[in-house]
């Protein structure tokens, strides 16, 4: 029975900041490191065969310090930009509440929640499911096919893309759905992915 946990980077620098990060390399907070030692904590006793992380640093960073708390620095990590956060375009380095006036309170929640209302030269949601869903066929859900038990360190938005496809949720129910920083979320599954069982650690 293949394990899957997902969890999303701790607290960024400009997760503090409410600031607009998306593809920006952005290192963890002070907070984001503590998130993802208590991260660590939960994965205690845990077993994983094979990481995956995206290309940016602040998912790579707890990743390195799970598998440290752990003590399983030595597994296959497999880091690719498939996994990256949404690139949010025009508003990347911008302020959240400054956009808002701006744009309107509206016009930001279709760019952050919609499932395919893309930012002005970014991604909508639906466009990130469409790098990570294959993604996920191609390499992890292959391994988890193996019976391996796989960890996958990345983003609000990744992860809200690999949810939306693992759950079977509709457009409605991802648009309400908030993944938290720095808290793990164990899947388990039967030999063809289905979920046996999901909860936050």
């Amino acid at each position: 029975m293949p394990q899957l946990v997902i969890v999303r980077h701790g607290q960024s620098q400009w997760n503090l900041e409410n600031r607009f990060t998306g593809w920006i390399d952005i290192d963890l907070s002070e907070k984001g490191i503590e998130e993802a030692k208590e991260a660590g904590r939960k994965l205690i006793g845990f077993k994983f065969d094979k990481a995956y992380t995206s290309a940016l640093i602040r998912a790579q960073r707890t990743l390195d310090i799970i598998l440290e708390i752990i003590g399983q620095k030595d597994i296959p990590v497999e880091k690719d930009k498939a996994l990256n956060e949404r690139m949010y375009g025009d508003l990347q380095g911008m302020n959240k509440d400054e956009i808002r006036k701006k744009y309107g309170d509206e016009q930001v929640r279709l760019w952050r929640r919609s499932y395919d209302v893309a930012p002005p030269n970014g991604e909508s949601l639906k466009d990130t499911a469409a790098r990570v869903i294959p993604y996920f066929e191609q390499k992890i859900a292959v391994d988890l096919k193996n019976g391996k038990n796989v960890l996958i360190s990345a983003h609000g938005n990744s992860l809200r893309a690999l949810v939306m496809y693992l759950e079977k949720l509709s457009k409605e129910e991802i648009l309400v759905t908030e993944i938290p920083t720095g808290v793990p979320k164990l899947y388990e599954l039967d030999d063809n992915l289905n979920i046996l069982s999901k909860r936050y650690l």
